[in-house]
């Protein structure tokens, strides 16, 4: 008999894993976290493939109820909006599960450092902002840049790089009350200390309590459009160039209680060491998985299959050492002007280019193309791939030389 899977919010990020269980032989149930569509996502997916579809309207028991009726072998979450339901249906359904003790660890920011930190593992300086005076005054204590943003969100959104108390202020201002893009409001605002080093994206899948690091990603920034650490790209890097970062990203997973599935981690490496800048205990989107593979020939996909269906074998398989078979980056570009998108003038040359691998379009003409400020306004990723780390690392520099105003076509 096919083993059923329920998966909350599956919507077009990560389609692909309810994709891989199907592949599998699965049947696969779609659960629905909010009776509304979080902006972030759009629409609903396609729900032909699925063997039910059901929404959560509030009611757990309903909820709960309504799944179990479809006899799950297990319950995982599709997207960060899904964690604490998948958490709490797989608790209350008897299967492998994380548990709901930790829930609001692996979704509040806040939380989640303060969880690591009393289990001894070094988390970021904080302050969970409840009046602006306090934050004005941590600040100023604290010196420097600072972070402040929503304590639950994705993608960037909200997020904001403050050098004085008083841009603080003003950031905590703009966040607190507004709505972020899963549609929900951020009622409470997180101030953090700005690490100094190289950020990484450590991405694992675990089985058991036993954790596999399945791709490591570095990020390259820069400053533009008025936003500070702007994410310009992600290398693929050899898990064994940083065995500092595996060795963190397994001791912040056991903190948070991750014992099933998988999980994202944004990870900064300092000259103090690795320091966690958030995590989302599920898959990790934007197409990592899928250029893991091509890195690596390994991804969060099929080890996340092989977790519930073949826990032996993920056993088995997942002290095997990591391989990097083509150097891949992913170059998130970045639009400095706004208005109806009639071309992309220079894409040609962005194709030349010896690594080029493919395009991935957000905005296409005769869609509206706003001013990137954040994941959620990315206009187009490029994907670049080739055997000599070199010939990337050239090629990532030209396409960063190619954006800016010239690379849009535009009717304002």
């Amino acid at each position: 008999m096919s083993p059923t899977v329920a998966i909350v919010d599956i919507y077009a990020p990560t389609l692909p894993l309810a994709q891989a269980f199907l592949a599998a032989g699965a049947r696969v149930v779609r659960v629905q976290s909010t009776v509304d569509v979080p902006p972030a996502y759009r629409a609903r997916p396609d729900l032909s493939s699925f063997a039910a579809d059901i929404v959560h309207r509030g009611d757990f028991t309903a909820t709960r109820d309504a799944v179990a009726a479809h006899r799950p072998d297990f319950v995982i979450t599709g997207g960060e909006t899904g964690v604490e339901l998948a958490d709490r249906l797989s608790e209350s359904l008897g299967l492998p599960t994380n548990g709901s003790s930790l829930s609001a660890a692996r979704r509040d920011k806040f939380v989640q450092n303060e969880t690591l930190r009393l289990s001894g593992i070094r988390a970021t300086r904080q302050v969970l902002v409840s009046d602006e005076q306090k934050l004005r005054a941590w600040h100023g204590e604290i010196g420097g840049r600072v972070v402040v943003k929503p304590v639950r969100s994705a993608g960037n959104d909200g997020v904001r790089f403050c050098a004085t108390p008083d841009d603080s202020v003003a950031a905590y201002r703009e966040i607190h009350g507004s709505t972020n893009v899963f549609g929900r409001s951020n009622d409470a605002v997180v101030a953090q200390e700005y690490l100094v080093g190289t950020e990484y994206a450590v991405n694992t899948v675990s089985s058991r309590g036993r954790h596999r690091v399945t791709d490591i990603w570095r990020y390259a920034k820069m400053t533009v459009n008025g936003v500070v650490d702007r994410h310009a790209g992600v290398f693929s890097t050899p898990a064994e160039r940083v065995p500092e970062l595996t060795g963190y990203a397994r001791a912040v997973l056991d903190a948070l209680g991750v014992h099933h599935g998988p999980a994202h981690l944004e990870i900064m490496l300092t000259p103090d060491g690795p320091c966690l800048v958030e995590a989302g205990i599920r898959l990790c989107g934007g197409g990592a998985a899928y250029y893991a593979h091509l890195a690596g020939g390994e991804s969060q996909l099929e080890w996340t299959v092989d977790a519930y269906l073949h826990p032996q074998r993920f056993e088995r398989e997942c002290v095997r050492p990591n391989s990097i078979e083509r150097h891949v980056v992913m170059a998130y570009l970045t639009s400095p002007v706004e208005g109806v998108l009639e071309d992309y003038p220079l894409l040609e040359q962005v194709r030349a280019l010896p690594s080029f691998h493919k395009e991935h379009l957000s905005v296409r003409p005769g869609d509206h193309l706003p001013r990137t400020v954040d994941d959620c306004t990315e206009p187009l990723m490029i994907g670049l791939a080739h055997p000599i780390a070199q010939v990337v690392a050239d090629d990532f520099r030209a396409v960063n030389y190619l954006d800016g105003s010239g690379f849009y076509r535009v009717r304002t």
